[in-house]
């Protein structure tokens, strides 16, 4: 038995119609002119559509990197969030509804939130913080605050410098500040 003949793809192309027999001649004949030419003078001849090829390889590689370099950075971001989350649900001192009110800054807004007299004492002498975190205000000891404000400065909003315990330091700390000068 003999073995089916089987066509070149030039052929399989002439034959199905997708190619016409002048192109198919011309391009034998760029080859062949290329392949003397590089066997004669040693001339290299440059294959545009490799080229093209490699240089679209190199611009998807560097794509891919700056994604992922993205990608990655989001995912650090995420993660810091999370630990920034867990601390305050960990340390948070609880605000009181009928507690006192301590105002502060957000942005250039003033906002409120009510303490215990205790906590707003913390406060103001900066032994506590205020962290803003999911659109929402949480007390948290000095420490915690230190600890938030190393992963994500803005996130706290009210640090206030610690106060100096003997009060040497203060030239005002014989005074007594008025109850109507306390926002």
């Amino acid at each position: 038995m003999k073995k089916p003949q089987t066509l070149s793809l030039q052929d399989q192309l002439l034959k199905a119609g997708l190619a016409n027999e002048t192109k198919a001649k011309q391009v034998k004949a760029d080859k062949r002119k290329q392949g003397k030419l590089q066997r004669n003078q040693g001339v290299e001849v440059v294959d545009e559509i490799k080229l093209d090829l490699e240089q679209a390889r190199v611009q998807q590689a560097e794509r891919d990197r700056e994604l992922n370099q993205l990608r990655k950075q989001a995912e650090e971001h995420k993660a810091l969030l999370a630990q920034i989350k867990q601390m305050v649900e960990q340390n948070s001192l609880a605000q009181d509804a009928n507690g006192v009110a301590y105002q502060f800054t957000d942005g250039s807004k003033v906002k409120s939130v009510y303490v215990p007299e205790k906590t707003r004492t913390g406060l103001i002498e900066g032994r506590a913080g205020i962290i803003k975190l999911e659109n929402a205000y949480h007390i948290v000891p000095r420490e915690t605050a230190e600890k938030i404000a190393e992963r994500d400065a803005g996130s706290v909003l009210v640090l206030n410098a610690a106060s100096v315990e003997n009060g040497l330091d203060d030239p005002y700390a014989e005074f007594q500040v008025p109850d109507d000068l306390i926002w």
